[in-house]
């Protein structure tokens, strides 16, 4: 199979006028330089860094509400709509959340996932038969993050999660924990328990940054779940020269899972360029999870985005990397190809 365009080609998505190939196996075969008559803009599928889409039953609840109020374990609205919602109601709504993050170009979601097992198993089962990846980042007990891809930790000040923290390095998965969210005090504990990676750092000081650096730990920033809370945005500059970071949408009771409405944000309310956004929403998250695609090289699983370049939105655009990340959307997408190649 091959399809043909501008290709965002490696890391620094250098534009290539050409054809992608990719294999039975659905993986790059070659990306050829060639001049071909489609306006097409082909780049990587996005990898959402962080997702609770067990409250897709709750869009729009708690109007007025605190961070606190809407979220926080165990009697924040959102947990209590969880403990009385039906389990059928659930799972069609994270499966509606998910077929729209597929419609919409993500490949992968990296979800913290309350419920315990119970909730792990809802997970599988609205993804079943998707070619999209949801990673359960799993929280309760060591059992829900055995039966998951890793643990997701709420934040240090609500717990210790020694004991957690221990289990999932001997099960050698990925540990990740809220920090910063509200204010900097749970900050110095969530980098105590040498996490793969923190989720917002909205508050850092500067022993912060330090720390940050001296432990390569990636973060990832949800600026629209941010400012819809009211708890302020992450320095994304200072972080992004001190780490990676990786871009997620965060509550689907707080915002549409949408990858392209977050690349927009994050691009018109930062100092950072277009590359290293587009790479926030691709290839950083995709390494926090271990995952070999987020970017177009040989060698590599194919998911892509084919993006109609002669769109009403894309026509004329004369940088593609900053139109697919301040401008495109979902109506721009002609294919996802997610999965492995069947023509």
């Amino acid at each position: 199979m091959e399809r043909t365009g501008t290709i965002l080609r490696g890391r620094e998505f250098e534009p290539v006028e050409g054809r992608i190939v990719i294999d039975e196996a659905g993986r790059i075969e070659a990306i050829e330089e060639a001049s071909v008559e489609s306006n097409d803009i082909i780049c990587p599928a996005f990898v959402n860094a962080h997702t609770h889409i067990g409250d897709s039953i709750a869009k729009e609840a708690g109007r007025g509400l605190s961070l606190e109020e809407l979220v926080a374990p165990p009697d924040g609205l959102k947990h209590r709509l969880l403990r009385s919602a039906d389990r059928e109601d659930l799972v069609r709504e994270m499966r509606r959340s998910l077929r729209f993050m597929q419609r919409s170009g993500t490949a992968a979601c990296l979800d913290f996932r309350e419920g315990d097992v119970a909730g792990v198993e809802m997970l599988t089962e609205a993804q079943q038969g998707l070619p999209l990846e949801a990673l359960a980042f799993a929280r309760g007990s060591v059992d829900a993050m055995r039966a998951g891809d890793g643990f997701g930790a709420s934040g240090a000040n609500d717990n210790t999660f020694d004991a957690e923290r221990e289990a999932t390095r001997e099960a050698g998965k990925p540990f990740g924990i809220h920090a910063g969210e509200v204010n900097a005090t749970d900050i110095d504990p969530a980098l105590d328990l040498e996490p793969e990676f923190l989720v917002h750092m909205v508050h850092p000081e500067e022993h912060h940054f330090e720390r940050v650096a001296d432990q390569n730990v990636p973060i990832v920033v949800c600026p629209r779940s941010n400012l819809v809370t009211n708890v302020g945005l992450s320095p994304y500059t200072e972080l992004s020269e001190r780490t990676t970071l990786a871009l997620g949408t965060d509550n689907v009771m707080l915002n549409s899972p949408s990858m392209f409405r977050e690349m927009e944000f994050m691009a018109k309310c930062s100092d950072l360029p277009a590359d290293e956004v587009l790479r926030m929403a691709t290839i950083n998250g995709a390494e926090i999870a271990g995952l070999e695609y987020g970017v177009l090289e040989p060698g590599r699983e194919a998911r892509l985005l084919v993006l109609d370049g002669d769109s009403h939105n894309l026509a004329g655009a004369r940088d593609p990397v900053r139109a697919v990340v301040r401008r495109a959307g979902v109506d721009d997408i002609q294919e996802t190809i997610l999965e492995p190649a069947t023509n």
